[in-house]
């Protein structure tokens, strides 16, 4: 599964730099010099790093082979990409990557189906975006007393709903 990381966004002087919106809690492993990133659209990439700073708290980067401003403007709006296999697993048993939960198959305590993980959402309180056949879209807040179980090898996650939380 491919993770964007970041974004490209606009140039900044004339000798090739570009910020990068950041969308990964590792910017600095992620955007080391000499690293390579896969790109979306693919055509735009890969690219190799070859300076990094931070500039009024905006990362800017200097990729290999982007020398001017008009180079650099082609880039906008590229998203950059890792593979999920480059992330390393958490040490939390009780803590998991988006990517992990997206996909997996949400039942109740008492094995009732209630749909699929298909998003989660970070506002303060985690939720997970649940879709369900023939009903609208659930919330479920991403805590322990309400999601007791989340079985990665068998693809599913537990929920003990309160009263009211899976009506329409």
């Amino acid at each position: 599964m491919q993770l964007v990381v970041g974004r490209i966004g606009r140039p900044h002087g004339v000798r090739g730099e570009v910020t990068v919106e950041v969308r990964t809690d590792d910017p600095e492993l992620r955007f080391e010099a000499g690293a390579v990133l896969v790109t979306d659209p693919a055509s735009a990439g890969p690219l190799t790093i070859e300076s990094r700073r931070w500039h009024q708290g905006v990362l800017l980067i200097g990729f290999a082979g982007v020398t001017s401003r008009d180079e650099a403007e082609e880039l906008r709006n590229t998203m950059l990409v890792i593979d999920s296999s480059e992330v390393q697993p958490l040490d939390d048993p009780d803590e998991f990557y988006d990517h992990q939960l997206i996909g997996l198959s949400v039942v109740t305590v008492d094995g009732t189906a209630v749909g699929e993980v298909t998003d989660v959402l970070h506002h303060g309180q985690d939720l997970l975006v649940v879709r369900r056949p023939a009903a609208a879209e659930a919330y479920i807040p991403f805590v322990k007393p309400l999601v007791p179980e989340v079985d990665l090898q068998a693809g599913r996650l537990v929920v003990d709903p309160p009263p009211g939380l899976l009506e329409d």
